[in-house]
């Protein structure tokens, strides 16, 4: 009996360990195929090609561009903290890369007469865990602007925390509205919820627009880019930063993109479910891997339109000064979030009386 529990118990860890690479090598390949839509897309909305020279249409572009990275010479200041200079790029990666281990990708896969789930860990405290991760990648800017022993990059870190800080707090308020909502904090609980009902888009539109809005706070993306102002800080809190570690810095921007995607598609969008169609009826006509394979298919081209989005507003709206970010941080999103908040519990009251 022990003998076989230690041999289910091996084959578990086997499946899990599959699965983390499969996804961790597949959040590395979007996002480097992040750069090279980000830049097709800024082409196209100004009248340009993009890169056109690696590969059709480019597309060798992010591995030419990795391999530069990894060919240029590394550079440590001097008056740097060493550890702490190399410590901060691969924490950003680290706490980049951690969120999806929660996220579920599809339903799961019958596999020799096993049932696969595709989900590393469905933990009950699922979005506890991504808030707890994502808090952490304010380290990794703080560490890496305050162990370059540089005036701009210590401002340009200083800066990037305090807006991580500020939307963070209107990004868990507005969460508080969905949990009243679903009851449960499983991100696979809220997908299979959705799938019994309606999105949840269609009953927290504002907390959605506030999930969004501080999601770009939280991945330093344009208009929220403020430790990365050229023009102000001179490059931002990676400025001492060369080679490999620039680009772990570089990168984990991307991967950041690429999973708050996923959390945002699968708390208001229904996740893997695929919209106006019956996935239990269709597991039964189908199959069930089958199923789940379109299921994750539809789950990333969710990803995907988000990803458009995230590009999209990059290269449409400036960058806003730094009072006025704090301001709607402060003054206008947290007060927003609470006020949804309070209306989501007056009408859940009304609706069980």
């Amino acid at each position: 009996m022990h003998i076989t529990l230690l041999a289910l118990d091996w084959t578990l860890f086997i499946d899990k360990v599959i699965l983390i690479v499969i996804i961790l090598g597949l959040s590395l390949v979007i996002a480097m195929y992040e750069t090279w839509a980000e830049r097709k897309v800024a082409a196209l909305m100004q009248d340009r090609r993009g890169p056109n020279r690696a590969g059709p249409g480019g597309l060798l572009q992010p591995l030419a561009d990795g391999l530069k990275l990894f060919m240029k010479e590394e550079i440590v200041p001097g008056s740097s903290n060493r550890l702490l200079f190399i410590l901060g790029p691969g924490l950003a990666m680290l706490t980049a890369m951690m969120t999806s281990a929660v996220v579920p990708w599809s339903s799961y896969l019958e596999v020799g007469g096993r049932h696969f789930d595709l989900q590393v860990a469905d933990v009950n405290i699922g979005i506890l865990y991504v808030f707890g991760v994502v808090s952490m990648g304010v380290y990794g800017v703080m560490i890496g602007g305050w162990a370059s022993n540089n005036k701009f990059s210590l401002l340009a870190a200083v800066r990037g925390a305090s807006q991580i800080i500020s939307y963070e707090l209107a990004m868990g308020l507005s969460i508080i509205s969905l949990l009243m909502i679903t009851g449960s904090l499983s991100l696979r609980t809220i997908v299979q919820e959705q799938q019994n009902t309606h999105y949840y888009i269609l009953y927290q539109p504002v907390g959605f627009l506030i999930f969004l809005v501080c999601s770009f706070a939280e991945c330093n993306r344009t208009p929220f880019d403020l430790s990365e102002a050229d023009n102000e800080l001179n490059m931002g809190f990676h400025l001492e930063y060369s080679s490999m570690k620039l680009g772990f810095y570089l990168f984990s921007e991307y991967v950041n993109v690429f999973i708050s995607s996923a959390v945002m598609a699968t708390l208001y969008f229904g996740g893997y479910d695929i919209p106006f169609v019956d996935d239990a009826a269709l597991a039964q006509h189908w199959g069930q891997n089958p199923v789940a394979i379109l299921q994750a298919v539809c789950f990333f081209a969710k990803i995907v339109c988000f990803i458009f989005f995230f590009i999209w507003v990059r290269w449409t709206i400036p960058r806003f000064r730094y009072d006025q970010l704090m301001k709607l941080g402060w003054k206008m999103l947290i007060p927003l979030a609470i006020l949804n908040m309070l209306v989501t519990g007056f009408l859940i009251l009304l609706r069980h009386h």
